[in-house]
């Protein structure tokens, strides 16, 4: 005889981010360690087995913007061991999906890490690679080292075909200063994403490189030529534009209201998305060496020894709470933030919803919005006896 199929158990939280809206009276079903179908409550067959969840339940948080965690950099050690560290230290923050970025740096050291994120392909918590620099503006690098700024060149376009070809997404960021309108062309061409940043460009220069295929902005904000009343600056040319942004929001790099006055101003909805542009102090210690140089955490910013900042000490949970407690976005702009748009612009939507998904990828935020990871939830324990002995309660 042949058993019988395994029941689902229905997950019932007090509210439900379906990667598109918030929902309350939804449930999400469960069984084998993975998420299945979502369900109006109220449709479910009397003997369907329900756990009521206190929060808010949605897919684990998408990070495309990460310089490092865990103690480690990619810019100082290139291997896929590296990318991994860097991964687990922030899925602990629920965080369940990275690029990993690699700065402006020597030539070798990008060959290194195009190398590394071939060999991390397919890990848990990988996007692909972002590569920020080495092509930008000396007038806007920021922390980036400016002996290491160079224009756009063919050694740059081999990586980004050489990833391509592997199936690994691509996301590079350049200034107007350093590429010309037919090498974004072709960079687009590989299905790669072109972001604009750290430039000092004017619109005009900005638009020319959005009508050749670029579709991103890197740290609105920061590291660009800024708004004015008769100029618009690579600022004002991001925010009028229909282009993805990402921002940082941390309390440091940008002020709340500026945020929330970017997110107003955006001709479409959707098209802004939380960074965390974390360095090795989230999950690790106060310190670390770029470029030779010690950086170090002072009253919550990352700092050089000129007392700039270099990076960021955030994680997009924290990015989250106070796009929520001090910017003002409705929950479901925050969500879309943090998980639908960076799934829109990697081309994985999916991505977004907590349906048909492992467990362990699963979040449920409690009243302040912090999340937890819906796999430890103590009241799953009743899975057991329903036979999903599958189910790996731990968070990786």
């Amino acid at each position: 005889m042949c058993a019988s199929p395994i029941p689902p158990i229905w997950i019932a939280p007090e509210a439900l981010f379906d990667g598109n809206e918030l929902h309350g009276g939804m449930a999400l079903s469960v069984i084998g360690g993975r998420t299945g179908q979502i369900a109006p409550r109220a449709g479910l067959p009397p003997e369907a087995t329900v756990i009521d969840v206190a929060g808010t339940l949605c897919a684990g948080l998408l990070d495309l913007q990460v310089n490092g965690g865990g103690d480690a950099l990619l810019n100082n050690d290139q291997s896929a061991g590296t990318i991994a560290r860097i991964a687990a230290a922030h899925r602990r923050f629920g965080t369940v999906g990275i690029l990993p970025t690699v700065i402006t740096d020597a030539p070798e050291v990008l060959d290194r890490a195009v190398d590394a994120a071939l060999a991390a392909h397919g890990m848990q918590g990988v996007l692909g690679l972002h590569i920020e620099g080495p092509h930008l503006s000396i007038a806007r690098r920021g922390t980036h080292s400016a002996q290491y700024v160079r224009p756009f060149e063919a050694r740059t376009m081999a990586h980004i075909q050489r990833l391509r070809a592997a199936g690994i997404f691509v996301k590079i960021t350049v200034a107007p200063e350093a590429v010309t309108p037919a090498q974004v062309a072709q960079i687009v061409q590989t299905g790669a994403v072109v972001s604009i940043g750290h430039s000092d460009a004017n619109a005009e220069d900005v638009r020319a490189l959005l009508a050749a295929g670029a579709s991103c902005f890197t740290h609105l904000f920061n590291a660009m030529s800024p708004m004015l009343s008769r100029a618009e600056g690579v600022t004002g040319a991001c925010i009028n534009s229909r282009a993805y942004a990402g921002i940082i929001c941390d309390g440091h790099h940008v002020a709340d209201k500026m945020i929330a006055l970017a997110i107003r101003a955006r001709p479409i909805a959707g098209r802004m998305f939380l960074v965390s542009d974390a360095m090795p102090t989230v999950g690790g210690s106060d310190r670390f060496t770029l470029y030779g140089q010690q950086l170090h955490l002072e009253g919550g910013r990352l700092v050089n020894a000129e007392g700039s900042l270099a990076g960021a000490h955030v994680t997009m949970a924290e990015g989250l709470v106070r796009l929520i407690t001090h910017v003002g976005a409705p929950l479901a702009t925050a969500l879309d933030m943090a998980i639908s748009a960076p799934a829109r612009v990697i081309g994985q939507p999916a991505l977004a919803s907590p349906a048909k998904r492992d467990l362990a990828d699963i979040l449920v935020l409690d009243a302040q919005w912090r999340p937890t990871f819906l796999a430890q939830h103590s009241k799953l324990d009743a899975m057991a006896a329903h036979g999903s002995d599958k189910l790996d309660t731990e968070a990786p």
